[in-house]
């Protein structure tokens, strides 16, 4: 049996578009794949940052952490275990400001975990989440996804090939605080069912 995990970050909930257009793909996938599902909304807030003793916590391997350590690493080791144990991620991301919400970098900074996520090699970083398939299910008031000002997108998509997942696909409700907003969003929804079918 396959797993989904679904990674939301609007701080709206019902009203939320990405997360809608997430769920679409999610509940589709699942009912056609018979798939579990991982549900972890960031926009939860118990996301921290991280910071110098975080930071050397996670880099500690377990056996030789403190018990100070364990505790500070163990929302890191949490949240790399869900990106290990899925096989299909799905991303309810809005723009925030041209960028991605501030709590998808804290998540982010936690599971770039070198010689876990990732490993150093003579030839620079190499991935090791390989064979994973990722959906993002993005919405913008005004900006447009894949233009030069979205900065949301282009940088998930980076940040997961630095991972190794590299199969990215994008449905997005941008825009949707224009006149033609409902078109898009109406548009977005068909595209994630679709997906999803």
């Amino acid at each position: 049996m396959t797993n989904i995990l679904h990674i939301s970050a609007s701080i709206r909930s019902g009203e939320s578009i990405s997360r809608g257009l997430g769920t679409t793909i999610v509940e589709g996938l699942a009912a056609k794949t018979g798939a579990t599902i991982t549900d972890r909304d960031l926009s939860a807030n118990d996301i921290p940052f991280v910071d110098e003793a975080r930071f050397e916590a996670n880099l500690t391997p377990p056996a030789d952490r403190t018990p100070e350590q364990a505790e500070l690493a163990a929302i890191a080791d949490t949240l790399i275990a869900e990106l290990h144990a899925a096989d299909t991620i799905v991303f309810s991301v809005p723009v925030y400001n041209f960028g991605v919400p501030a709590v998808v970098k804290a998540w982010a900074d936690l599971v770039a975990r070198a010689g876990t996520t990732f490993k150093y090699t003579e030839n620079g970083p190499v991935g090791l989440l390989e064979g994973k398939k990722v959906y993002i299910a993005a919405a913008s008031g005004g900006t447009p996804i894949g233009s030069d000002m979205d900065f949301m997108s282009s940088w998930l998509t980076f940040f997961l090939g630095f991972l190794g997942i590299t199969d990215v696909e994008i449905v997005a409700a941008d825009g949707i605080m224009s006149v033609d907003g409902e078109a898009k969003i109406a548009a977005a929804k068909a595209k994630a069912a679709e997906l999803a079918a």
